[in-house]
């Protein structure tokens, strides 16, 4: 091994390494570009003067710092407020970091590689050359002005440990990557990453499982039902286009349900969550930052509720003042449909949810308690739904509640819930209908939402077997989306508790996920309602956009319980989404 040399280039003094006598001509930057074998291989000349670049670094830089054998290319671009190196982490030539990059041990960034924005990686996660990771965005909301002069927003991008991502990848702004992932070379990354999971594709896809997740359910499919379920989601996702088309009303630049349906706000966000499952991107009919303005501009900015919209697509008469005004209309779906629409485009709410946010703690309780749990459970539970979604928003917009607030909403639900049932409400003598579909929504909103344990998960899972043996709700030809989802989704949610019942609970999947596939019409999707022969003139069941996205979410949950759903490619990211949103640990 031949000693270091130094020249001087500008401003900045660069060490030229050679490794041994016969070295190639064209390798003077060896450790630049391969920067692994620097503390096993470069003379000491050339350590050194790495460690005294770094120590004069953290003299400038009081929020930087460097593990063990850490090492930084001269020829990277390191522009970092916060900038936290682990042991034997490297940063190669020509890389490009800035914001607040922190990445654990055993971390490499390749040649070329631009990591921006606020980034948390953990530890042994190597990154290919010429990979876009983007913890920022620009915002689009106002088509008069310039994109490049409108704000950033930034929810920052988290990779977990044992992360491998290919050359030439791109990450996007608010996405999760699961410890042990790998992306694949050149994958476009627009959505969270199972841990575990092997993605890859534009946008990307789940391709198989490096590791499948502890937690997930056995493969109880055959390998019949696989195929079956891979070649629905293939024809779905070639017929999506069409399906948005024959919803969209180029007059009014809006989505119906259906053709001929009257405008409303839910077929703008099922739109855009189906776009999003089966095509990766938004409705591509209208451009995202009038999509996203749109729906910003349907909320009323006192109350933070949002009204139905007028024929001409104007947001209607806002809603009423205090939690009452969740009983107006569509208003307590809306918090759902058009909160989780922002969210899936990469935005959120104009305006906190006030009405929640400033209700006081026996406001609260007097609310629940006013609500018709004994005749109308399934109303009753989309009201708590609502209540629970419009924290999920406050939350992040820093908009807390009152003190006690949320704890009273925890609590009364603690205390009123069945021990028999596992749920809430009374039911109408045998028929457990509006029991179950209100638990459905009760604990979608909270439970599953927040990701708390339920209370009774094998009580759930009784009542809702015992429900679903009722043919008039759930023979072939008489199911609809609402009664299915309100099955499959507590069983889903507790089957992740116990495995209480666990092959009553894969036999009725295997049915339901059977009989799902076959209620899709070729180019239009799903309809609300099952087709049959008997109900053929029944507007329900016609296939629309609320049908669509209602069933493409219950055919993932039905897929995953079977250990199916990877063969789906797409996971639901908005009203169904599996992962709780926020969690309620004390920050």
């Amino acid at each position: 091994m031949r000693p270091g040399r130094s020249t001087s280039s500008g401003h900045r003094r660069v060490v030229v390494v050679t490794v041994d006598a016969d070295q190639p001509v064209f390798d003077q930057a060896h450790f630049d570009y391969s920067p692994w074998g620097f503390w096993h291989r470069a003379d000491e000349q050339a350590q050194q003067h790495q460690r005294e670049l770094q120590r004069r670094a953290l003299e400038q830089h009081p929020d930087w710092s460097f593990g063990e054998q850490c090492f930084v290319s001269e020829l990277a671009a390191v522009q970092c407020d916060t900038l936290q190196l682990g042991d034997r982490s490297y940063i190669a030539g020509h890389a490009y970091l800035s914001h607040d990059v922190i990445m654990g041990r055993d971390c490499t960034v390749n040649a070329f590689t631009v990591v921006r924005g606020k980034i948390t990686i953990g530890d042994a996660v190597r990154i290919g050359a010429h990979t876009s990771i983007l913890g920022f965005n620009h915002t689009m909301t106002d088509p008069d002005v310039e994109v490049f002069r409108q704000p950033t927003v930034a929810r920052g991008i988290s990779i977990g440990s044992d992360v491998w991502i290919g050359s030439q990848v791109a990450i996007v702004d608010g996405v999760t990557i699961g410890d042990k992932a790998v992306i694949a070379a050149g994958a476009t990354v627009t959505k969270d990453v199972p841990a575990g999971a092997v993605v890859g594709g534009t946008p990307a896809r789940l391709l198989r499982w490096r590791v499948p997740p502890a937690d997930a359910a056995p493969r109880t499919g055959s390998d019949d039902l696989a195929a079956k379920v891979r070649g629905f989601a293939d024809r779905a996702r070639s017929e999506a286009a069409e399906i948005l088309n024959r919803a969209w009303d180029p007059e009014r630049q809006r989505f119906t349900d259906r053709p001929g349906t009257p405008l409303k706000v839910r077929p703008q966000c099922d739109a855009i969550e189906i776009a999003d499952m089966l095509l990766g991107t938004a409705p591509t009919q209208r451009p995202v930052d009038e999509q996203i303005g749109w729906l910003r501009g349907l909320q009323d900015p006192k109350s933070g509720l949002l009204p139905e919209i007028e024929p001409d697509g104007t947001p209607g008469a806002a809603p009423g003042p205090g939690l009452a005004g969740l009983h107006e209309g569509d208003s307590a779906y809306h918090v759902l449909c058009v909160g989780y629409a922002l969210d899936v485009l990469g935005s959120s709410f104009a305006h906190p949810i006030s009405a929640v946010a400033e209700a006081e703690p026996a406001e609260l309780i007097n609310f629940l308690d006013s609500l018709p749990w004994k005749e109308k459970p399934w109303s009753s539970g989309h009201q708590v739904d609502a209540l629970g979604t419009a924290l999920r928003w406050n939350r992040p917009a820093g908009a807390t509640s009152r003190p006690g607030t949320e704890e009273a909403l925890w609590g009364w639900l603690g205390l009123h819930t069945d021990p028999r049932t596992g749920m809430w409400g009374e039911s109408d003598g045998l028929d457990q209908l509006q029991v179950v579909n209100g638990f459905y929504r009760a604990s979608r909103g909270t439970y599953a939402q927040f990701g708390v344990p339920l209370p009774f998960a094998e009580r759930v899972i009784d009542t809702v077997l015992a429900h679903a043996s009722v043919q008039r709700y759930f023979a072939p030809e008489r199911q609809n989306a609402c009664n299915v989802l309100d099955v499959i989704h507590p069983l889903w949610l507790a089957g992740r508790q116990t495995d209480h019942r666990r092959s009553d609970v894969v036999a009725l999947a295997r049915t339901l996920l059977v009989d799902a596939i076959g209620h899709w019409t070729p180019g239009q999707g799903f309809g609300f309602q099952a087709p049959s022969a008997g109900a053929a003139s029944v507007a329900a069941t016609v296939p629309g956009l609320q049908g669509t996205e209602m069933w493409l979410s219950i055919v993932w949950l039905l897929s995953d319980v079977l250990g199916l759903s990877g063969e789906l490619g797409y996971r639901p990211r908005g009203v169904h989404r599996p992962e709780p949103a926020l969690t309620l640990r004390a920050s």
